[in-house]
């Protein structure tokens, strides 16, 4: 970039899907900070979660569903230099604003995410955060969850998010990590446990690991998501 990242204006994207109960805690924790631009980019809510937006005075946009494509339309309306990359049940630390700009700052880097909290109370959940941040450190592998943020330049470099029914955030770093380094910013984002909660801490996080495997292994992301929805909704 020619100017100074430091003073880079940063376009938070948040794709949304009837989130009525997590948006405004979401969009809250970006209020804090100047030059921040929100956008909401909704794929078809039909609870409060654009009304909610609205109030509070970010940008709402709509999109076709589907968690790349609509995270695609909000880089496209974005004028800000950073692109973060927000998921509607998380929030961000204060000051998030300058550990992106110092993160990006640094020579090699070209994007990076936050360590991650989830909030609830369960010890599993204290080895589940322990995975995913040893992960995230050692092997530069972030997922959509931790809050990954890039400059616009190298998000159009790369060409986006591919627009997969699954895994889109997985090949997003996969992409990256050819042209640079993934910096981790040890201070937590905090994201909701619901997705643990519903099916169980060692189901999900099974569940998780065989979906990457499937993926690796060449099974297409159209499968993968047919298989994953059916067993992430199917009832205990």
């Amino acid at each position: 970039m020619s100017q100074n990242i430091d003073a880079a204006r940063i376009s938070i994207i948040i794709p949304t899907l009837n989130e009525a109960e997590n948006i405004k805690e979401a969009i809250v924790t970006t209020q804090l900070n100047t030059n921040i631009e929100v956008i909401i980019v909704d794929g078809g809510s039909k609870d409060d979660t654009i009304e909610i937006a609205q109030s509070l005075g970010v940008k709402v946009i709509s999109s076709s569903p589907g968690r790349a494509v609509q995270m695609n339309a909000g880089a496209v309306a974005a004028t800000g230099e950073i692109l973060l990359f927000l998921h509607a049940d998380t929030r961000l630390p204060i000051g998030f604003d300058e550990m992106v700009g110092t993160a990006l700052q640094q020579p090699g880097n070209v994007a990076g995410a936050f360590n991650l909290r989830i909030d609830a109370s369960l010890l599993s959940l204290r080895w589940v955060e322990l995975g995913v941040n040893v992960r995230s450190h050692f092997y530069q592998m972030p997922y959509g969850d931790q809050a990954i943020f890039l400059t616009k330049a190298v998000f159009q470099q790369i060409g986006g998010f591919p627009e997969l029914p699954i895994m889109e955030d997985f090949e997003l770093i996969r992409r990256l990590k050819r042209i640079g380094r993934i910096v981790i910013i040890p201070t937590p984002v905090v994201t909701s446990a619901r997705r643990w909660l519903q099916k169980g801490v060692f189901k999900t996080t099974l569940l998780n690991q065989i979906v990457i495997i499937a993926y690796l292994l060449g099974v297409s992301p159209e499968r993968i998501c047919s298989w994953y929805c059916r067993e992430k909704f199917k009832r205990i």
